[in-house]
């Protein structure tokens, strides 16, 4: 299982962008969706989770209405795309899944707000600065 995270980089603050996160050895389509981050001296937090069959979607407070998560089956690809950036976006983001199945809808919520998932790509740096 790889999952390779990237499309980090430098943006104005109301700026967007768009994370790419590459899986091999499963397919999307069927599995754990998990954007994190990591600010410096901060835990990392969950961002955007959706569950395996879709069903559930965990979005940060702080996200809600800016970012969007889609998928990609052909190329077993998912994107987080990011909106109306403000410097407090800033840091890495990191994809992750997770394996386990039929967790309800409040430990599901848990699992991504405290970044428990158990399979995670190499982080990809966002930067928002005028």
């Amino acid at each position: 299982v790889q999952l390779q995270a990237s499309g980090g980089g430098l943006v104005q603050p109301g700026g967007s962008l768009r994370l790419s996160c590459a899986a091999s050895g499963f397919t999307w389509d069927s599995s754990a969706i998990g954007w994190f981050r990591q600010a410096p001296g901060k835990e990392r937090e969950g961002v955007l989770c959706i569950n395996d069959n879709s069903s559930r979607t965990y979005y940060a407070d702080s996200v809600k209405g800016r970012f969007t998560v889609s998928r990609d089956n052909a190329k077993n690809t998912v994107y987080l795309q990011m909106n109306s950036l403000q410097p407090e976006d800033a840091a890495v983001y990191y994809c992750a899944t997770d394996p386990r199945r039929g967790y309800g809808s409040s430990s599901f919520d848990y699992l991504c707000r405290k970044a428990e998932f158990g399979r995670w790509g190499q982080g990809t740096q966002v930067t928002v600065s005028s």
